[in-house]
């Protein structure tokens, strides 16, 4: 079955409201100093300068849990990839307000970063809340499928972590099936309250709040890679 490795087509429109003076400003000084290059292998050296160690997110949102991540760990490197202009103009908010030199940003396919990565590159990949994708004929476009989770898996430590957060039940039951499948990846859960409480080190989003307050179950899932 195709999936998002295959089909590449994995959101709409790029932008949302229109941006303020100031946010185009933030745009066109910050981001060109924190994108990801347009071509070419990367690796550590070539995004941040030395040899640390790298954590991915995958669709970053507004940047809120990207920033959270990057400023407890200001000795790893950071990229996050969001194909909303609108999202990474959060981000660079976040950026610029905790003076973070360790993060960089795409705007566009998550998949074709990760794939100019080393193999067993990765200490960390998170994905939260992606797109549901909720009618069964498009299920081939989650996230969750086997060939972005087959990169997910090459490109992670052995031992490294793969985290997803999503408040929808649908998706959370196809998650647990497809990975569940995997001889890759281990759950990370002995009881409910493992995947049902936030872990201390998972910074809240305004996308988790919102979940909440309008009554929705959040879930969260640790996968270690072996």
């Amino acid at each position: 079955m195709a999936d998002p490795v295959t089909l590449r087509r994995l959101y709409g429109r790029r932008q949302g409201h229109k941006l303020r003076q100031g946010q185009s400003a933030l745009v066109e000084a910050l981001l060109p100093q924190v994108s990801v290059p347009d071509v070419g292998p990367l690796d550590a050296q070539t995004l941040f300068g030395d040899d640390r160690p790298l954590e991915f997110e995958i669709g970053f949102g507004g940047g809120e849990h990207l920033a959270g991540q990057a400023a407890m760990r200001l000795d790893h490197g950071f990229i996050g990839c969001e194909p909303f202009l609108n999202g990474v103009v959060g981000a660079l908010n976040h950026i610029r307000d905790g003076e973070l030199a360790n993060v960089r940003l795409h705007m566009g396919d998550a998949l074709e970063v990760m794939e100019r990565l080393p193999d067993a590159s990765l200490s960390r990949v998170y994905l939260l809340h992606p797109d549901p994708w909720p009618k069964a004929r498009h299920a081939k476009r989650r996230m969750v499928n086997h060939g972005p989770l087959d990169l997910i898996a090459a490109k992670l430590k052995p031992g490294s972590e793969f985290r997803l957060g999503t408040d929808d039940p649908t998706y959370c039951r196809w998650a647990m099936m497809v990975l569940g499948q995997r001889k890759d990846f281990v759950w990370q859960a002995n009881t409910a309250q493992d995947f049902l409480t936030r872990p201390a080190d998972w910074p809240e989003t305004r996308y988790e709040r919102k979940a909440r307050r309008q009554g929705h179950e959040v879930w969260y899932f640790r996968y270690v890679r072996i």
